[in-house]
C-alpha cells in the first residue's frame, strides 16, 4: 500500500488534494472488488494448473481490499486539522452496510441520530423499520429485527463503534469507543475547533439588514441584521466565501420630497453641509409638505425626473441624505460588531433596464392597464416589473439583484433574511428567476430565510407607549443601561476595573440582545423581555457568559497557565470512566453536527440550545468530578487532575467558537 504524505499550507488545496485521494482510493477498491467478483465466478475459472495460483491471487486482493477500505475510512477519519463529525462518519459506516445488506433497494433509508437515552447506547440507526417496508412493497417479507441483523454483520472494520445491540422491532443501539472519542477530544484540543474539508470553495451571498435612507432603524430591522450576521459567520468559519449585502431602500420617489425639502430648509447645501441632526423628523416634515401642499408635490415629481436623469446638483443633495443616513446605520452596526457592504436599489437602476430587455426578448411578459407583468406558472400573483407610468418596481430591483448576484458575482448560494411577510414575493421572484433560465435550483441554492415579528410583553407588535416604532439605538442604548445596573447589583462594579466593568457592561448587553433573538425559532414571532434576557438563570446569553467566564477561570485559579495546558493537550490522555466525563465528551464532539443541520436548515436556534446543553452538561460534571482539589484549611492546591482540566479547555474551546458564530462577544472576567 502506498503512504500518501500531503504537506499544503492552502487550506482550499489541501481539500482538494484529499478528495482527489479520496476518489483515487474509491476507484482502486471498486476495480479490486471487481476483480474479487470475477475470480468467484466459476465460469471466468478454466480448469488450469493455475487455479491454486489464482486462488491465492484472490486471497491477497481480499487482504489488499479490506487494507484500503481501513486505510480510506483512516484519511476521513483523521482528515488534517478538521473536527470530526461523528454522525457524518457514522452514517457513511452505517450507508455501506445497509446498501450490503439490501442491494435490491435503491436509494435505502438511512437514519442516524444520537441516542437520547444513554442507557441505550451513544447514537441509533433506525433505518430497519423503513427498509422492511420498501421490501414488502417490492413483495419481499421480512422482518426488521433479521434486517438489523444484516446490517450489524455488513459493519465494515471501523475506529468509532465498540459494540452495537437491537432493540424492540429493530433500532440498532450505536456505543462508540472511549478510546477514539479521547483520541478526538486530543484532537480538539491541539488544532481548535477547526471546519471540516470542503471540495470546492463556495461563493455565498447574504443579503440582510436592509434599512430605508432618511429613515430610522428600527426593531424590525433588529432580527434581519442579527440573523443576518450569524448566518454569514457561520458560513465564514465552514470556509465558504462569503459577501455580506446591505440592501438599502436608497432609490424611488420620495427623495424627490427630500430633496425638494432640502432645497427650501438649506438652500446653501450645495456650498455648506446642512446640519440634519434628525433624519427621521425630516422625513417627517417632508412628508407632511408632501401630502398637504400641491405645489410641493408636483416640484417633488420634478425632483425625482431631475435625479433619474443624475443631474449633479441633485444627486449632491441625494447622497447628502443617503450619508446622514449611513452615519447613524453605522452607530447601530458598530454596537453590534456587523460588517456588511452597502449595495442599495440604486446599484441596480442600469441593470433593470437590461433585466425588462430579456423577459421581452423571450416573450414572458404581458400588458395589463399600461403595466407590464410576468406571470409564472404555478405563482398565484404576478410580478409588475414596469408601472404605467413607466417606473421600475421592488419587483424589478429584486430580479435585477439575483440576476447580477447570479451572473456577476457567480453564486452558488444566495440567502435573503427578511421577514416571512415578503415569503410569497421572494417565492415569485425565484420562480420567475428560474423561469427564464437563470438558474437551476438542483445546482444553485437560493433561499429566503424568513423571520417572524418582535412583540411586545403585551403580546402585540413592539411600539413605544405613545404608540411609535420603538428605534433601534434607544434600544441598544436601554440595554446598556440594564446591564449596568445588572452587574452592579451583583457587585461587579467593586471587583472589576472600570475599564473590565464597560467590557461586561457591553458583552451582556448587546450579547443578551442577539442571544434573545437567535435563541428562538426565526420562523416564530418573539417576545422582547430586557427581564428575561438578562436572566443569569436558564437559556439567556447572561448565563452561558457567567458560565464561559467560570469555565475560564477554573485553569487561572489552578495556576495553569495556557502553556501548561497545550502541553497536557500533547501528552495527557483525556480519561472519560466516569459517567459525567463521558456525557461531557459526547457532548462537546457533537459540535460539527450541530453545524452541519444549521447549514441545511439555517435555523440558528439549535446553536443556542446546544450551548445551553453544553453548559449544563459541564455544571453536571464539574459538581461531580474534582478537577482541583485543594487544602480545606489553607486553600493551597493539593491536587490537578490534568485530563478533567483539559475538558473544561476542550469545553471553553467550543463555548468560545460558538459565541463567535452568534455574534457574542464573551470577556475573560465579569
Amino acid at each position: 500500500m502506498k503512504v500518501f504524505l500531503v504537506e499544503v499550507d492552502d487550506f482550499a488545496t489541501f481539500s482538494v488534494c484529499f478528495v482527489s485521494l479520496q476518489l483515487v482510493r474509491e476507484r482502486e477498491i471498486r476495480n479490486l472488488s471487481a476483480e474479487i467478483e470475477s475470480l468467484k465466478n466459476p465460469q471466468n475459472l478454466n480448469p488450469s494448473p493455475r487455479l491454486d495460483e489464482l486462488r491465492e491471487e484472490n486471497t491477497r486482493l481480499k487482504y489488499r481490499l479490506n487494507i484500503l477500505k481501513r486505510s480510506l475510512q483512516e484519511e476521513k477519519t483523521h482528515c488534517g486539522k478538521s473536527t470530526m463529525n461523528i454522525n457524518q462518519q457514522l452514517q457513511e459506516i452505517f450507508g455501506e452496510a445497509i446498501r450490503t445488506s439490501c442491494p435490491e433497494l435503491e436509494n435505502p433509508p438511512l437514519a442516524v441520530t444520537p441516542n437520547q437515552q444513554p442507557k441505550f447506547g451513544d447514537y441509533q440507526c433506525n433505518s430497519a423499520m423503513a427498509m422492511a417496508q420498501m421490501l414488502k412493497a417490492k413483495g419481499l417479507k421480512v422482518s426488521p429485527r433479521e434486517i438489523a441483523e444484516k446490517i450489524i454483520q455488513n459493519l465494515p472494520d471501523n475506529e468509532l463503534v465498540q459494540k452495537t445491540e437491537i432493540a424492540g422491532p429493530g433500532f440498532i443501539n450505536i456505543h462508540l469507543k472511549k478510546t477514539f472519542v479521547s483520541k478526538l477530544l486530543s484532537h480538539l484540543l491541539i488544532n481548535g475547533a477547526q471546519p471540516p474539508p470542503l471540495a470546492a470553495r463556495k461563493k455565498v451571498v447574504v443579503d440582510f439588514s436592509s434599512p430605508n435612507i432618511a429613515k430610522e432603524m428600527h426593531v424590525g430591522h433588529l432580527r434581519s441584521t442579527i440573523i443576518g450576521e450569524s448566518m454569514s459567520r457561520l458560513f465564514e468559519f465552514l470556509g465558504y466565501d462569503v459577501l455580506r449585502l446591505n440592501h438599502v431602500g436608497d432609490w424611488g420617489t420620495q427623495f424627490g420630497m427630500l430633496i425638494a425639502h432640502l432645497q427650501d430648509k438649506f438652500p446653501d447645501y450645495l456650498t455648506v453641509s446642512p446640519p440634519i441632526s434628525d433624519l427621521q423628523a425630516f422625513y417627517k416634515e417632508s412628508k407632511k409638505r408632501f401630502d398637504e401642499d400641491e405645489d410641493f408635490k408636483k416640484r417633488a415629481y420634478q425632483c425625482v425626473v431631475r435625479l433619474q436623469s443624475k443631474e449633479p446638483d441633485f444627486i449632491k443633495g441625494w447622497n447628502l441624505i443617503c450619508d446622514v443616513s449611513r452615519r447613524e446605520f453605522q452607530k447601530v452596526y458598530d454596537c453590534l460588531d456587523i460588517k456588511l457592504i452597502e449595495r442599495g436599489e440604486s446599484y441596480y437602476q442600469e441593470l433593470m433596464t437590461e433585466v425588462v430587455k430579456e423577459f421581452d426578448g423571450k416573450g414572458l411578459t404581458q400588458m395589463d392597464e399600461g403595466r407590464k407583468l410576468v406571470f409564472v406558472p404555478g405563482q398565484s400573483i404576478p410580478l409588475t416589473i414596469v408601472k404605467s407610468d413607466g417606473g421600475y418596481t421592488y419587483d424589478t430591483s429584486d430580479l435585477a439583484a439575483i440576476r447580477q448576484r447570479l451572473f456577476e458575482e457567480k453564486a452558488d448560494i444566495i440567502i435573503y433574511v427578511t421577514d416571512s411577510g415578503q415569503a410569497t414575493h421572494f417565492q415569485v421572484v425565484f420562480a420567475a428567476a428560474q423561469m427564464i433560465g437563470w438558474y437551476d435550483p438542483q445546482v444553485t441554492r437560493v433561499e429566503h430565510a424568513g423571520f417572524g415579528v418582535v412583540l411586545g410583553e403585551d403580546k402585540k407588535k413592539f411600539k413605544t407607549r405613545s404608540g411609535d416604532t420603538v428605534r433601534l439605538m434607544d434600544l441598544l442604548e436601554e440595554g446598556l443601561k440594564r446591564s449596568m445596573d445588572k452587574l452592579k447589583e451583583k457587585e461587579r462594579d467593586k471587583a472589576l476595573t472600570p475599564e473590565e466593568l464597560v467590557k461586561a457592561q457591553r458583552a451582556v448587553a448587546f450579547g443578551c440582545i442577539k442571544y434573545a433573538d437567535l435563541s428562538h425559532n426565526r420562523i416564530n414571532d418573539y417576545i422582547f423581555s430586557f427581564d428575561k434576557m438578562l436572566d443569569d438563570r436558564g437559556n439567556t446569553a447572561a448565563y452561558l457568559l457567567y458560565a464561559f467566564t467560570r469555565i475560564r477561570s477554573i485553569a487561572r485559579l489552578a495556576n495553569i497557565d495556557e502553556a501548561m495546558l497545550k502541553k497536557a493537550a500533547e501528552t495527557t490522555e483525556v480519561i472519560l470512566d466516569h459517567e459525567k466525563e463521558w456525557k461531557l465528551g459526547k457532548c462537546i464532539l457533537r459540535f460539527p453536527e450541530i453545524l452541519q443541520k444549521i447549514l441545511d436548515d439555517l435555523l440558528l436556534h439549535t446553536l443556542c440550545d446546544y450551548l445551553y446543553e453544553l453548559a449544563t452538561t459541564f455544571t453536571e460534571f464539574y459538581d461531580s468530578c474534582y478537577c482541583v482539589e485543594k487544602d480545606r484549611q489553607t486553600g493551597e492546591v493539593i491536587k490537578v487532575n490534568m485530563w478533567r482540566m483539559l475538558l473544561c479547555e476542550a469545553t471553553a474551546i467550543i463555548m468560545a467558537k460558538g459565541f463567535e458564530i452568534l455574534g457574542i462577544n464573551p470577556v475573560q472576567r465579569m
